[in-house]
């Protein structure tokens, strides 16, 4: 049996420990870390304690880890997003292959220096594209590869943001400003447009349109102070108020009374009708104390009172109409593809549940999907020739006891494997996009965003002639 994997980790904090570190807990036998570099002094220890990684390979900065050299087979670029082009272009040239997290780059010039340094120096570098890898829609791209929906003829996408993960990430949080991470088209749905070009092909033309409309500060109650916690008059009925979130878990408990769980679905179902006795059981009982995203980004102390302290003093307590945000709250892609389909991509932070809906119209049958991470998904072919509805059957496909559907532990898997045969000299690439596919998801974000900006149509052709001359 051949040794595992070496990987180092280069950001610990969500992604990096939550997210790809737990596969690295379950499958011992294919990958191991072996250093970590985090500038969290808490959140290095607490990767380094989970995968016995020794003070000596612990580091307060990727630099300095990779000033060691080539100290592992591969690497995770988990920083955040404004921080992944230096490091991931570092390990690179070191020599490491590179699983790095999506976005590549917060600019259109970092992205396309990092595929073109993965191509000059030989080395793997691999998007965590990681709906590519859920069952889901590896489903849905099998169906449209097959050609049993005929040509495809016009497509709806639509990236359905939840009201109060809107408030969390893009209104009070770390992406809701362009300056301190990308657009919102290249933050959030660069994972949409990779799963269009993997069924569709390449775009030829796009336009948008979009704009920040509610999240403002003229849309404000009369008299809603700065904070949530500093005495809101209509505090029992906003639905962002801030501890109804991170300290009542009320609309977590909305998603989690629709679980295929049915744990999960009671305790909700008790949480929503008797609040008060749910909060004596999380005090009881320490595994009911849900600590998960995104209560867990809000403080690295997590109980009653370091949350409420959070909501009190850092970002996730405040109004949503007194935040510093500037990202759009929707926004249209309206795209022509090469094949001859019009294809659009609806993204909005207003919706009731986090899902992604699609609709693929073909000459001789109707795809309609629902993507919602477990929760009550749905594919369904409609055949034009007999009228049947077929509803396929996503038993073992929902309720995925890993991120984003099951994304997270595919996209790991297929990166391993690809990794581990590059370490003995053969690659594997078989389910595994490269660099410059990855790449195309990016030119279309941000011409997306060009066009928002400028009302323009973007001709694709010319607009990736000019980002790969720089």
């Amino acid at each position: 049996m051949s040794a595992p994997l070496t990987a180092i980790m280069i950001g610990a904090g969500e992604r990096g420990y939550a997210a790809y570190g737990p596969y690295a807990l379950a499958y011992p036998h294919e990958i191991r870390f072996t250093a970590v570099a985090e500038p969290n002094p808490a959140r290095r220890a607490r990767f380094a304690a989970a995968h016995g990684i020794g003070p000596e390979h612990q580091f307060d900065t990727w630099e300095d880890l990779l000033d060691r050299g080539k100290i592992a087979d591969a690497a995770l670029v988990c920083t955040m997003d404004t921080l992944h082009a230096a490091p991931a272009a570092a390990a690179l040239e070191v020599g490491y292959d590179v699983l790095l997290e999506k976005p590549m780059a917060t600019t259109l010039s970092d992205c396309v220096g990092l595929v073109q340094t993965a191509e000059r120096s030989g080395r793997l570098l691999q998007v965590a594209h990681v709906l590519r890898y859920t069952p889901f829609f590896s489903k849905v791209h099998a169906i449209v590869a097959s050609g049993r929906l005929g040509d495809i003829v016009t497509v709806e996408h639509r990236e359905n943001v939840a009201y109060w993960h809107m408030a969390h990430s893009y209104v009070r949080g770390n992406w809701r400003r362009r300056d301190l991470s990308s657009p919102m088209i290249l933050a959030k749905c660069c994972h949409d447009l990779d799963i269009l070009t993997w069924n569709l092909g390449s775009c030829a033309q796009l336009s948008s349109f979009g704009s920040l409309l509610h999240y403002r500060a003229e849309n404000a109650p009369a008299g809603a102070p700065e904070r949530c916690t500093d005495g809101c008059p209509v505090a029992t009925d906003c639905p962002w108020y801030a501890p109804r979130l991170y300290l009542d878990l009320i609309p977590l408990m909305h998603v989690a009374r629709r679980s295929p769980d049915v744990g999960q679905r009671i305790a909700a179902r008790l949480g929503l009708q008797a609040p008060t006795l749910l909060h004596l059981v999380r005090r009881l009982v320490p595994a009911a104390d849900y600590r998960g995203w995104p209560v867990s980004t809000i403080s690295e102390d997590l109980s009653p009172r370091g949350r409420r302290q959070a909501l009190e003093t850092g970002l996730y307590g405040r109004c949503v109409y007194r935040c510093d945000n500037d990202v759009v709250d929707h926004q249209t892609v309206n795209m022509a593809f090469e094949s001859g389909a019009s294809v659009v991509l609806v993204m909005h932070g207003h919706s009731h549940e986090e899902a992604r809906t699609m609709r693929y119209e073909g000459t001789w049958a109707t795809l309609r999907g629902k993507f919602a991470y477990g929760i009550d998904d749905v594919l369904e072919i409609h055949d034009h020739r007999s009228g049947e509805v077929e509803r396929l059957d996503l038993t073992g496909l929902a309720g995925s006891p890993t991120g984003h559907g099951g994304g997270d532990e595919g996209v790991m898997a297929a990166f391993v494997r690809a990794a581990s045969k590059a370490h003995v000299g053969a690659r594997d690439r078989s389910g595994l996009t490269t660099a410059r596919e990855s790449l195309e998801s990016h030119l279309m974000a941000f011409a997306a965003d060009r066009a928002r900006l400028e009302g323009s149509v973007i001709e694709m052709a010319g607009f990736r002639r000019q980002a790969e001359a720089g």
